[in-house]
């Protein structure tokens, strides 16, 4: 078992009580800032102060608490910014049940989460109110109260709105992004929302005046909500947002938004970092300095040590240094922060004999070992326990052996939102012979525990079998992507079929988006793959599909989902390049 401290004692009990008291002790000093960069091509900056973030929430609190009930559900949605944070932090303190969602035109499956979580009232902007007032009326499970946050300013606030729930209350239903099943909404109370952002805030050392919170992830996105409001609300830090879709644009209004904060704190999945370098040119390097950011942090996906190289060996001649990345594990049903790997260093890699690991040991490689396979370090717990265990056999394993992760702590959620059955199974699991009053949260993960720190090797539903062989997905995808120079980086996806003799491996890429498909041999990059995975992992693929650039289903996080790709190949709906 390993275990950490205790989190960091919180100056409140919940959210709302925290950014009273910094409004009371940093009341001038600078809470939020929004970059818009539809104004500027870097960004017209909004902000708002201690006092007047706390001024604008207790008084859209004030309007929520006299059209519901406490417990009641809001649905937020808007676009990414300040009245998001606002809306936020509003419903938590006028005791309703947050559901943080996305702009309806965004996905599809609004409706569903909607229709799950039966909001008694939608929250949204003024310059949104109209298409999302369309868009509940035609799906028809929406609720009739709307609301636009931003058209209250100057409301009168009424009197008696209750300051804060209890700790035990829920405070929030954070909707994981499954894309195989019906949505999940994980309840997370006031308590676990303090317990994680305590543990974030104290792994990565926010501080007030000494650490900024930059972020462009999605505030419906477990880590983005923790990072960029959580986190500096519970530690008095200021924190700076972008919109995704700024960043994606251009990836260097990230890093001028971390240069321009020192003691800058950031998190993103592993393909940002890989998109980031390769959007980069000499230009936008010139007059970037990095030398003050804090932490970059590498999480919600396995780290590609190869990624994470790259990145640094762009960015080192604009002083980034290679202890600024950490990487970390999180999962929603953990509110987000699981493990990380510890400051002063970047994150330990080690090379692992593959066939071993695939059997569940993990044995060091030989130094001239072609095959072996590299894994990041994920670190150790964040104020909470962590155990590896047989998931057959619910016993914890010894150091080195392949098993599930399990998870006890203050941040664990409660269950999941109207799904009894699986909640007992995901959220009370029980170790065979350990006390049943302690009970445990699955992860569905993978891992190992190796000279004291914890290394991810992949999820138990993606772990792909054939002839009786484990094969990882992203080891498979790692060699497939090195095989051919038409694969799109960073968009591709190994999964498990039927077959009438046991399980198949289907590989399915994108093309890069510089290849013309009428320049593309479809068939000629399906041979050079297969060769390539056969010959390292000793399999060949029952099927190699050739997509579009986009063609491969992602999470609202932007992460291809494996889940998505075997239903849509089952389904045959996939559009290979070159299908008729």
């Amino acid at each position: 078992m390993l275990t950490s401290s205790d989190p960091t004692p919180a100056p409140a009990d919940t959210l709302p009580e925290a950014l009273a008291c910094w409004a009371r002790r940093r009341g001038d000093r600078t809470a939020l800032t929004y970059l818009d960069h539809r104004v500027t091509p870097m960004g017209s900056a909004a902000t708002l102060t201690w006092r007047e973030l706390d001024e604008r929430v207790t008084t859209v609190a004030s309007v929520l608490y006299g059209m519901s009930s406490p417990g009641d559900r809001a649905a937020i949605l808007m676009a990414q910014g300040i009245e998001y944070v606002v809306a936020f932090l509003a419903c938590l303190r006028a005791g309703l049940v947050a559901v943080p969602l996305f702009e309806p035109t965004m996905a599809a499956s609004v409706g569903s989460v909607l229709a799950d979580a039966r909001p008694s009232l939608v929250l949204t902007t003024r310059d949104r109110f109209r298409a999302v007032r369309t868009f509940l009326d035609r799906d028809g499970r929406g609720p009739r109260q709307v609301i636009a946050v931003d058209g209250l300013a100057g409301a009168p606030v009424r009197q008696g709105v209750p300051v804060v729930p209890s700790r035990d209350d829920a405070a929030y239903l954070q909707y994981t992004s499954g894309s195989t099943q019906s949505p999940s909404g994980v309840v997370l109370t006031h308590g676990n929302v303090m317990a994680s952002a305590a543990q974030a805030a104290r792994a990565y050392g926010a501080e007030p005046d000494r650490a900024v919170s930059v972020s462009w992830l999605p505030l419906f996105h477990d880590m983005g909500l923790v990072l960029a409001v959580a986190a500096p609300v519970y530690a008095g830090m200021a924190a700076v947002l972008m919109d995704p879709l700024a960043f994606l644009e251009k990836p260097v209004r990230w890093l001028h938004a971390l240069a321009a904060s020192p003691g800058a704190i950031s998190a993103a999945p592993s393909f940002a970092y890989g998109y980031t370098a390769s959007r980069i040119s000499p230009a936008d390097k010139a007059n970037l300095d990095l030398g003050g950011v804090k932490a970059l942090i590498n999480g919600s996906e396995p780290v590609r040590a190869e990624v994470m190289d790259r990145f640094h060996d762009v960015f080192a001649e604009c002083g980034l240094k290679p202890e600024t990345h950490r990487s970390s594990y999180g999962l929603a049903e953990a509110t987000v922060l699981v493990s990380v790997t510890a400051p002063g260093a970047p994150p330990r890699r080690v090379r692992f004999d593959r066939a071993r690991l695939s059997a569940g040991e993990a044995v060091l490689a030989d130094v001239d070992d072609p095959r072996a396979s590299t894994l990041v370090s994920i670190g150790r717990p964040a104020g909470q326990e962590v155990v590896v265990v047989d998931p057959v056999r619910r016993t914890e394993v010894p150091p080195g052996k392949v098993g599930e992760l399990w998870v006890s702590g203050p941040n664990v959620g409660q269950c999941y939102w109207r799904q009894p059955v699986r909640s007992c199974h995901t959220f009370g699991a029980l170790l065979s012979g350990g006390p049943k009053s302690l009970r445990w949260l699955r992860t569905g993960d993978l891992g190992v525990r190796f000279e004291g720190e914890l290394y991810l090797t992949g999820r138990i539903k993606d772990l792909i079998i054939v002839d009786g062989r484990n094969h990882y997905p992203q080891d498979v995808e790692a060699t497939a992507e090195r095989s051919h120079p038409a694969i799109r980086p960073h968009a591709l996806a190994a999964f498990g079929v039927p077959g009438p003799d046991g399980e198949r491996m289907v590989v399915a890429v994108e093309r890069a988006r510089w290849v013309d498909d009428e320049w593309l041999d479809p068939g000629e990059l399906t041979g050079t793959v297969r060769v390539a995975v056969a010959r390292e992992h000793g399999v060949a693929p029952y099927e190699v599909v050739v997509l579009p650039p986009d063609g491969l289903p992602r999470t609202t996080s932007g992460k291809v989902t494996r889940a998505g790709c075997r239903a849509r190949y089952l389904a045959g709906t996939f559009s290979p390049v070159g299908a008729r």
